[in-house]
């Protein structure tokens, strides 16, 4: 099986805009936000909360653009901004895509973002389609950007992520992963699974982060 991790989580914007839901998510996690740039193939800007175990926070927001009514990433953050922003998505990066290619019956989509510090970002990218209704299930990724490069390296830090707490089918987040076989809690086994599976909406409910102060669940 292909080795995959959690690689960041998504957040989208609420009615204050991106900064302001940035700043507020990272004085509760005591991190010190970066602006990320624009993703121009899918018509949104985002900042970086950056995390430990090469693992981040994406803040996120659509812009006024074209691109953003035609790419799935851009109508999955409209549509969440516009019920109040929040939790949006959690994102497996992936050794091999060839395997999800596979799994789910079509090609990845390039993805690239241009950041401030003057790096070109890429990747590939596939499952968004299926997050705009179904947020328990990831989407998954692959860099195709070397690791030094990744959000995470921005800033040292030691908040990490902890848990994930997902509304919905459980075994069906399993098959989509590609784990139905695999032992229960070989996948991730330090982050802290939580499944409410009569949940009338089937989407990421809750994160939870180790701070200095202590755990904290957004």
């Amino acid at each position: 099986m292909s080795a995959m991790r959690i690689d960041h989580v998504s957040y989208a914007a609420g009615p204050d805009g991106l900064q302001a839901t940035a700043a507020r998510l990272a004085d509760q996690l005591e991190i010190t936000p970066h602006d990320g740039g624009v993703h121009p193939r899918f018509g949104t800007r985002n900042v970086i909360l950056p995390l430990a175990d090469d693992r981040f926070v994406e803040v996120v927001e659509v812009l006024d653009h074209p691109a953003s009514d035609k790419a799935p990433f851009g109508q999955a953050v409209r549509a969440r901004s516009s019920r109040g922003g929040g939790w949006m998505a959690w994102v497996v990066a992936v050794d091999d895509l060839s395997v999800v290619e596979e799994r789910l019956g079509r090609p990845s989509v390039e993805g690239n973002r241009h950041t401030p510090e003057g790096v070109q970002l890429q990747w590939r990218q596939i499952g968004v389609k299926d997050i705009i209704d179904q947020g328990n299930l990831p989407f998954f990724l692959r860099w195709e950007s070397p690791m030094e490069q990744h959000p995470s390296r921005l800033a040292e830090t030691g908040t990490r992520l902890t848990g994930l707490t997902i509304g919905g089918d459980f075994p069906k987040v399993r098959e989509w992963l590609g784990i139905t076989d695999a032992p229960r809690g070989s996948f991730e086994s330090s982050i802290e699974f939580g499944f409410i599976e009569d949940d009338d909406e089937a989407c990421l409910r809750e994160v939870s982060f180790e701070t200095s102060k202590g755990v904290v669940t957004l």
